[in-house]
C-alpha cells in the first residue's frame, strides 16, 4: 500500500492510510512506527501553515486573519463612514468568534494593513500611532483607534449576497466566509509576504488603474499574452514610490516565472544653495528601506568597528570609510509629516561631480537595494503554486464570473420570493371583503384562505400578517408598481444568467466604475538604468607599482621604475611579486586552493611602510594561501597551467571576482600547485617539466576557458610536475633558467628558429633538453 498522500488535496489533509501490522505489544494493535507518525503530523503541520497562515489566496488575496479582521469589522459595521472604534474590541471580537490564537499576532496583522507605507491600498483605517516606516512599533491596542477605509468596500460589499461560502469557525457557534468577494484582484493591488513551511512568498504591490486594465484587457481577449499585458501593467508599485530601475526584459522574466529579483534605487533631487553650493534631498525610498536605515548604514561607513573575533577593523573598512569621507561632509533626516521621507546629504565639496557623490552613496548604502518576487499562492483548486502573472489574472477572472453568477443568483431568488408575496397580495386586495368575510367566519382562517383563493402557504401567512393600513386604497397602486418594477428586474437577471456578453459586459462595466472610484496615479517610476551604480568614485589612471611580500604584505608606491634592490621589508620577509601596473587595474590573486581574488590597485595602501597583509582584503577560503599574484589590463590574455600539467588560456577579467571571498578558478587534484601565470604574447607555448624536458605546440591547440581544470599540456611521467610554461614573442629568445650540473645555477637559452625545430602536439612529452639542467623558471 501506499503510505504516501498529496499534501494539498483538498481542504483538510486526507484520512490517514491504515498502519501495517505490527507485532503484538503492549502499546496494542493501533501503535504506529515513530517514523512514520512524525512524517503524519508534519505533513498535517506543514498544510496548515501554507493553506491557513501564510499564503494568501488568488481570489481574493487575503491571508485567513486579515480575512477575520475584516470580516469581524464589518459585522460590527465599522464602515468608512461609521465612527472610530478602538482597537482592543476588534482583536477581541476577531479572536473570540473566528481567530483562536495571540492577541499580538491579531493586532500585528491588522496594524500591517493600516500602514500606508506598509500596503499600497490599506484597508484599514487607524487613528493613532500605528507604526512608521522606520521601523517603530504601533502603539497598544487599547489607545489606538479603527475602522475599514473605503477601498475595503471592494472586498466587502457583496459578502451578503450569496456570492461566498460560509463555515462554522473554530466551535461552531458562528460562521465565517472561506473567501471574501472582492471585486478586484487584491492579490496584486496590495500583494503579501510570508514565510510557510517549505515555501514563501513575495508578491509586490501594483497600480489599480493598471492592474483593472489589464484584467478588463484579459477579459475582452482571452487569448492575450504576457506581451499583451505588460504595455497595461508595466511594472509594481511601491507605496513609498521609488525607482524600478530594472531593465523591461528583467521585469518580464519575473511576471512570466512567477520569481525573480528587480533592483530599486530612491528618488531625489539637488538643491541648489548660495554661492555655487548644493546639497541632495532624498524624497523617495526603496520598498522596504527606512530613512533611520539609511542613516544608520551611512553610520557604520563612515565609523566602522571591528568585525567579530577581530582587534581592528579591516583595510576594506578603512577605504570604504577614505572613499565615503571623501565625498560627503554631513547627513541629517529631516522627515516629517509633511514630508514623510526627507534626507539631506551635503556633499564635502561643491566642486565634485553630482554623479560621483550620488554613485557612491548608492553602492554602499541601500538607497539603492533589490526587491524580490516570488508570486507564490494558493490557486482556486486550493494548491499552492507558484502563478505567473497571466495565470493569477485569469483565476481571478474565472472567479469574478463565479461571484456575479452567484450574486445574481441569490437575487432573483430574493426577486421571485418578493413576487411571489406581491401576487398573493394582489389576489387579497382584488377579494378584500371575501378574504375578511374567509378570515371572520373561519375558526382556521389559513386553510380557508389557501382553499378559497388557491394560495400557498407563504402567501396565505403573509396576508393574515397584513395591518389594516395596508388595506388602503392606494396600497393597490403601489402593489401594481412593484410588481411591474420586480418583474423587469427580474427579466434583467435572467439575462445576465443567459447571456454570457451580458455578464461580461457588467463585469467590465463595475470594474471600470471601481477603477475610477478608487485608483490613484502611480508612485513609482519605471526608469530603466543601463548599469547598477559604481561602487566607486572614477580613479585617475596612473603608473602604479605593485609590491607583494613572501609573507603576504601588499603596498603600492607611484610611478614605474622602481629600484627593487632599495624596497625595505620587515624582518625575515623579503619580495615575492614587484609588479608594475596601473591604477584602474585590477590585481588578481590566486591561493593555494586555486581560488582568485581581486583587489582594487587603488585601494592598496602607500607610502614607504610595510603595506598591509593581503589576508585583510581578502577572504581567504578553507586555508588557502596567497601563491600567485599579477595585474593588467582586464581584456589581456593570460595562461594559467598547474603542476599537474593542466591549463587553459582565458583573459584576466575572468579570474575577476567581486565578492571578498574570491570564486573558484583553477581545479585542482592533491597534491598540484599552480603555476606562475603567463601572458600570452606569440603564438607559440612553451612548458618544461622538472626532468628536464621542454614541449612546443602552436596556441591555437590549447583551450579557452573561463576557469576550470583546462585541456594536458604537457604529458607527464609518473610522480612527475611541470614546472612552468609561457606563450613568448614570436620573435623572442626563451631562457631557461635551474641548476645544473654540480647544484650550480644553469641557463639555457632557445632562439626562434630553434624553438621551430621543437615544435610538436600538445599533450605530448616533448624533447629533452640538450644540457643537464633541472628548470625553475621559463621566460
Amino acid at each position: 500500500m501506499n503510505d504516501t498522500f498529496d499534501l494539498f488535496q483538498g481542504a483538510e489533509a486526507p484520512p490517514a492510510p491504515p498502519a501495517p501490522p505490527v507485532p503484538d505489544t503492549a502499546a496494542g494493535d493501533d501503535a504506529l512506527p515513530l517514523d512514520r507518525y512524525a512524517e503524519r503530523a508534519y505533513l498535517a503541520y506543514a498544510m496548515s501553515v501554507v493553506k491557513s497562515r501564510a499564503l494568501p489566496q488568488v481570489e481574493d488575496g487575503m491571508k485567513p486573519v486579515q480575512r477575520r479582521i475584516l470580516y469581524a469589522m464589518n459585522e460590527m459595521r465599522l464602515s468608512s463612514t461609521s465612527k472610530h472604534v478602538k482597537s482592543a474590541r476588534v482583536v477581541g471580537d476577531v479572536i473570540g468568534k473566528y481567530h483562536p490564537h495571540g492577541d499580538t499576532s491579531v493586532y500585528d496583522a491588522m496594524v500591517r494593513v493600516a500602514q500606508d507605507f506598509s500596503l499600497r491600498y490599506p484597508l484599514v483605517d487607524g487613528q493613532g500611532n500605528f507604526g512608521s516606516r522606520d521601523g517603530d512599533s504601533a502603539a497598544a491596542m487599547r489607545y489606538t483607534e479603527c475602522r475599514l477605509t473605503p477601498i475595503a468596500e471592494l472586498l466587502l460589499a457583496e459578502i451578503d449576497r450569496g456570492t461566498v461560502d460560509f463555515v462554522p469557525n473554530y466551535d461552531g457557534a458562528f460562521e465565517e466566509p472561506q473567501l471574501l468577494p472582492a471585486r478586484l484582484p487584491f492579490v496584486l493591488l496590495n500583494g503579501a509576504s510570508g514565510i510557510a513551511v517549505g515555501m514563501a512568498t513575495e508578491i509586490p504591490p501594483h497600480n489599480l488603474r493598471e492592474v483593472a486594465d489589464a484584467t478588463c484587457h484579459l477579459i475582452r481577449n482571452p487569448d492575450a499574452g504576457l506581451d499583451d499585458i505588460l504595455p497595461l501593467l508595466p511594472g509594481p508599485d511601491f507605496p513609498g514610490g521609488g525607482q524600478l530601475i530594472s531593465s523591461p526584459e528583467t521585469i518580464r522574466d519575473a511576471y512570466a516565472g512567477g520569481r525573480g529579483g528587480l533592483r530599486m534605487r530612491a528618488r531625489w533631487r539637488v538643491e541648489e544653495l548660495a554661492r555655487g553650493q548644493w546639497r541632495v534631498i532624498v524624497e523617495q525610498l526603496p520598498h522596504g528601506v527606512s530613512a533611520a536605515g539609511v542613516l544608520a548604514e551611512i553610520e557604520t561607513l563612515t565609523n566602522p568597528q571591528p568585525r567579530t573575533g577581530k582587534k581592528e577593523v579591516s583595510q576594506e573598512q578603512k577605504n570604504l570609510k577614505q572613499l565615503v569621507l571623501g565625498v560627503l561632509e554631513t547627513v541629517r533626516d529631516e522627515s516629517s509629516d509633511k514630508s514623510p521621507v526627507r534626507i539631506v546629504l551635503e556633499p564635502r565639496s561643491s566642486r565634485q561631480s553630482r554623479d560621483e557623490f550620488m554613485a557612491v552613496m548608492l553602492a554602499h548604502t541601500s538607497l539603492e537595494s533589490s526587491v524580490s518576487v516570488n508570486m507564490t499562492m494558493i490557486g482556486r483548486d486550493g494548491r499552492p503554486q507558484q502563478k505567473n502573472l497571466v495565470q493569477i489574472l485569469r483565476e481571478w477572472i474565472d472567479f469574478r464570473y463565479v461571484t456575479v453568477d452567484r450574486r445574481t443568483r441569490h437575487r432573483l431568488d430574493e426577486v421571485d420570493r418578493r413576487l411571489h408575496i406581491l401576487e398573493g397580495r394582489m389576489i387579497a386586495f382584488l377579494h378584500i371583503e371575501e378574504v375578511i368575510r374567509v378570515i371572520r367566519e373561519s375558526d382556521e382562517p389559513k386553510p380557508a384562505l389557501i382553499a378559497a383563493f388557491g394560495l400557498s402557504d407563504i402567501q396565505a401567512e403573509d396576508i393574515l400578517e397584513i395591518r389594516l393600513r395596508q388595506l388602503a386604497r392606494l396600497e393597490g397602486f403601489r402593489i401594481e408598481k412593484e410588481l411591474a418594477e420586480l418583474k423587469a428586474e427580474r427579466e434583467g437577471l435572467q439575462h445576465l444568467l443567459d447571456s454570457r456578453a451580458a455578464m461580461t459586459k457588467l463585469i467590465l462595466k463595475e470594474i471600470t466604475e471601481d477603477a475610477k472610484k478608487f485608483g490613484d496615479d502611480r508612485r513609482t517610476l519605471i526608469e530603466n538604468v543601463a548599469a547598477v551604480a559604481p561602487a566607486e568614485i572614477s580613479v585617475p589612471d596612473e603608473p602604479v607599482t605593485v609590491i607583494v611580500s613572501k609573507n603576504g604584505w601588499v603596498r603600492a608606491r607611484q610611478g614605474h621604475g622602481i629600484d627593487a634592490a632599495a624596497i625595505s621589508y620587515k624582518a625575515g620577509d623579503f619580495a615575492h611579486a614587484v609588479i608594475e601596473t596601473r591604477s584602474t587595474w585590477p590585481l588578481i590573486v590566486i591561493d593555494t586552493q586555486g581560488r582568485a581574488y581581486t583587489v582594487r590597485v587603488s585601494d592598496l595602501p602607500g607610502g614607504r611602510g610595510d603595506g598591509v597583509p593581503i589576508a585583510t582584503l581578502v577572504e581567504f577560503q578553507n586555508g588557502g594561501k596567497l601563491v600567485q599574484v599579477l595585474s593588467a589590463e582586464p581584456e589581456s590574455i593570460w595562461m594559467f597551467a598547474n603542476s599537474g600539467g593542466y591549463g587553459f588560456i582565458c583573459t584576466l577579467a575572468d579570474a575577476s571576482s567581486r565578492q571578498r571571498a574570491g570564486k573558484a578558478f583553477m581545479t585542482l587534484e592533491k597534491g598540484e600547485k599552480v603555476l606562475a601565470p603567463t601572458r600570452v604574447l606569440g603564438e607559440r607555448i612553451a612548458a618544461v617539466s622538472e626532468n628536464g624536458r621542454i614541449l612546443v605546440f602552436m596556441r591555437s591547440e590549447m583551450k579557452v576557458q573561463a576557469g576550470g581544470r583546462g585541456v594536458i599540456v604537457m604529458a607527464l611521467d609518473d610522480n612527475e610536475a611541470l614546472v612552468a610554461v609561457t606563450v613568448p614573442a614570436d620573435d623572442a629568445v626563451l631562457k631557461i633558467e635551474g641548476i645544473g650540473r654540480g647544484n650550480k645555477p644553469a641557463t639555457v637559452e632557445l632562439k626562434p628558429a630553434q624553438l621551430a625545430t621543437l615544435l610538436h602536439r600538445r599533450a605530448r612529452k616533448g624533447m629533452q633538453l640538450a644540457i643537464k639542467i633541472k628548470p625553475l623558471t621559463l621566460g
